[in-house]
């Protein structure tokens, strides 16, 4: 008795033919039928009453169903939990604030650490600590530089925040603009954007935010959306894609320029060490650079 004939025994059950379990198993028939024939002959038991081409299951069938069902299922965790582990071996799991610098670094890290695969999450900048003490995460991506004796922290790049205003808006020929000057408004936003929601939500509590959820048609709404939205000199968006409708102007608060640091902890494995020492030895991209690589990226 193997595994492939408890398979076979319930895909009977569940299809309610042979010929449909067979199609299902991607098997001939007749090679489904002998198989099932050695299982009865193995066990002791007729599992299947046979009437012509209609087949049901006996109750000595049913009463073997009850059993293979969960080792079938055992089977299916076993092997999850195997894949699971071959990927973990060589994945890293990494929590970031924002989705820009998750983009440059996986940019980065491709072409020098091929076999390594990269899984992310976003996390508020308030959770970085105890998902890295607690191994959820095995880096991450932080506004703040962490000086913790228990951390590793390098500088990974720089973003900055700009605002995309109609021609006709009051503010649209300013030099630059305040977020209070901006707090009223009603802007054009995308969901995934980390922590710059909830500055959003707390330096213009008076503006409301008609949300995206669709990447694709986010930006097909950027090219005729008569509302604000915001932009950053992060490489992932030509700014230049959707017309000339807006204008772009740098907003001069503090907090809406931002550096963001790679995280590890102290004791972190030799993989995550290992990518994290690359990082830190590369050089930060100044705006300038950025801005080579692309325009600006809408959020």
């Amino acid at each position: 008795m193997d595994i492939d004939q408890l398979r076979q025994l319930d895909a009977i059950a569940t299809y309610g033919t042979i010929s449909a379990a067979a199609d299902e198993l991607r098997m001939p028939q007749p090679t489904l039928s002998r198989s099932i024939r050695r299982l009865e002959q193995e066990l002791g038991h007729d599992l299947l009453l046979r009437e012509g081409r209609h087949v049901e299951l006996s109750e000595a069938g049913r009463l073997a169903l009850e059993y293979v069902r969960p080792i079938l299922r055992d089977e299916r965790l076993m092997r999850d939990a195997l894949d699971r582990l071959a990927a973990s071996a060589n994945a890293l799991r990494i929590g970031t604030v924002a989705p820009a610098p998750l983009w440059h670094m996986t940019a980065m890290l491709v072409e020098r650490f091929p076999g390594i695969l990269l899984s992310s999450e976003t996390i508020a900048q308030h959770e970085v600590e105890r998902l890295l003490f607690n191994g959820t995460i095995s880096m991450a991506i932080s506004t703040s530089e962490m000086k913790f004796p228990a951390f590793c922290s390098c500088p990974l790049m720089h973003e900055n925040l700009y605002v995309a205003l109609p021609l006709d808006h009051p503010l649209a020929h300013s030099k630059a603009v305040t977020m209070s000057q901006l707090d009223g408004e009603m802007f054009l936003l995308f969901t995934t954007i980390g922590f710059w929601r909830e500055l959003c939500d707390t330096m213009m509590p008076h503006s409301r935010f008609l949300v995206q959820e669709d990447r694709e048609v986010f930006e097909q709404l950027l090219r005729t959306t008569p509302l604000p939205f915001f932009t950053t000199d992060a490489p992932r968006f030509d700014l230049d894609s959707i017309g000339h409708h807006h204008a772009v102007i740098p907003i001069t608060d503090d907090a809406v320029h931002v550096t963001y640091h790679l995280v590890v902890r102290a004791d972190a494995t030799d993989k995550a060490r290992k990518v994290f020492d690359w990082m830190a030895a590369q050089p930060i991209p100044s705006s300038a650079d950025m801005s080579r690589v692309s325009s600006s990226r809408a959020v």
